[in-house]
């Protein structure tokens, strides 16, 4: 049964599955930046109350099952996500004081799809990410050319 949410006039449960990659699908979350952009997004999340269900990072991209409130929308939350972990991101990693204009980590865009009474498989599926990308590699590479 769904674990309803309420605000003042509103019975909710919205859930999203969201996915946005680094500008040119560059593999670079890795280490230092895989461990800090995890505690940057549970820190940026409540900033908006929003919970972060499930996460993955993978070096070219980013799984979040996100419950969000009605009252923001999906776009400008996750905006608020990207715009604000690549400022931490330039602040930590690159040294900059500030992120100036035109520069950025992520790569415009994301998808999103509503999780619905799907929220176990979309949950199973952002869990089992990483293996299932390196089984379909395995077999990648044992295909003949």
């Amino acid at each position: 049964m769904a674990e309803y949410r309420s605000l003042s006039h509103t019975k909710w449960d919205c859930k999203y599955h969201i996915v946005f990659i680094p500008k040119r699908r560059k593999k670079v979350i890795y280490g230092q930046i895989r461990r800090r952009l995890g505690e940057m997004f549970h820190e940026l999340a409540s900033h908006k109350d929003v919970a972060i269900i499930e996460g993955h990072l993978r070096p070219d991209h980013v799984h979040l099952c996100l419950r969000i409130a009605p009252k923001y929308a999906v776009s400008n939350v996750v905006g608020y996500l990207k715009g604000k972990s690549a400022m931490m991101i330039a602040r930590f990693f690159v040294g900059k004081e500030r992120n100036f204009t035109g520069e950025s980590f992520w790569a415009r865009g994301y998808f999103v799809s509503t999780v619905g009474l799907d929220e176990a498989t979309v949950i199973e599926y952002i869990r089992n990410q990483e293996a299932e990308e390196e089984r379909h590699e395995q077999l990648r590479l044992r295909m003949p050319l």
